[in-house]
């Protein structure tokens, strides 16, 4: 009598909600949390950019040209950043090219999981001679610096918002590519794969509904890492003036007009690369993070 009072009353019982684990590995891991904190608030700002921007980006005033950050002795309180050489406002141009970076990372990474997960899947499963001629043209990619080949296909297309996310796109797939055709062949060997042979599934619905599916954490993880390459390729790129051109208004350009007034304005590259190296640290750490909850090797509770 007393085991089933027992029984009843701890059916009773209110379930308690079990946290997600990926919730719990984040509030463990402060470099994680600090890694999407950023990523989420440098997305935010792009996204309410005309809302957040106190002065106009684009206006000129001569006459409070080259101010120097609030703080400082000759500071003007309007201007938390100070001013460049136009008069513009650094904190609003800072605002504002952050979602040239958000749209650039985002869509450049898009173009390259598209093209670099179809070709590495196509090669690891198919395999024979098809995977060793893609493996060749990946190896031949992969020797030529990133950087090169993005100033070259530039040169090619010419500069703009638009060539500059394909171009980035396009000369980042060979890592995407590689990762999964190396996930692909250790995934394709594996009891379920064999087990959908077996019951007749065509080839092709096995690589998209069973191999696919198990190699997305690896294809998470770096898409994450790799947006930070693009961001960095991009301000590198508008450093250079083969990037995105003026008027618009982007972290690289910015680098790169303040480039001329280091000794005297440093204000001018030094907050622009602030911005570059945060937000590029940010896509790092959270890179960091979700790897250790998605891949099954280093999960913890």
């Amino acid at each position: 009598m007393n085991t089933v009072q027992a029984a009843s009353e701890t059916l009773a019982l209110p379930r308690q909600r079990r946290t997600p684990r990926w919730l719990r590995s984040l509030l463990r891991n402060g470099v994680g949390l600090l890694g999407l904190s950023i990523v989420v608030g440098v997305v935010l700002v792009a996204i309410a950019a005309p809302l957040l921007a106190p002065h106009d980006p684009a206006r000129i005033n001569v006459r409070a040209r080259l101010l120097p950050p609030a703080w400082l002795a000759d500071g003007d309180p309007r201007h938390l950043l100070g001013t460049d050489q136009l008069g513009r406002d650094v904190l609003s141009r800072l605002i504002d090219g952050s979602r040239v970076s958000v749209v650039v990372g985002v869509l450049g990474v898009a173009i390259s999981v598209l093209v670099g997960v179809t070709i590495g899947l196509v090669s690891g499963y198919v395999g024979g001679r098809l995977d060793g001629l893609i493996s060749r043209a990946v190896d031949t990619f992969m020797a030529i610096p990133f950087i090169i080949l993005a100033l070259a296909a530039v040169g090619f297309l010419g500069p703009g918002l638009t060539n500059l996310i394909i171009v980035l796109g396009l000369t980042g797939w060979v890592t995407f590519a590689r990762v999964v055709r190396g996930e692909v062949l250790s995934v394709k060997t594996m009891e379920f794969v064999t087990a959908a042979r077996t019951i007749g599934q065509r080839g092709w619905r096995i690589a998209l509904f069973h191999v696919l599916p198990n190699v997305a954490a690896s294809i998470i993880v770096l898409a994450t890492l790799q947006i930070a390459t693009v961001i960095i390729a991009e301000s590198s790129l508008s450093f250079l003036g083969m990037g995105v051109q003026p008027p618009t208004i982007t972290w690289g350009t910015m680098l790169a007009e303040g480039r001329n007034h280091l000794a005297t304005s440093w204000w001018l590259a030094t907050f622009p690369g602030v911005a570059i190296s945060i937000t590029a640290l940010g896509c790092i750490l959270m890179g960091d993070w979700l790897r250790d909850v998605l891949d099954p090797r280093l999960r913890q509770g």
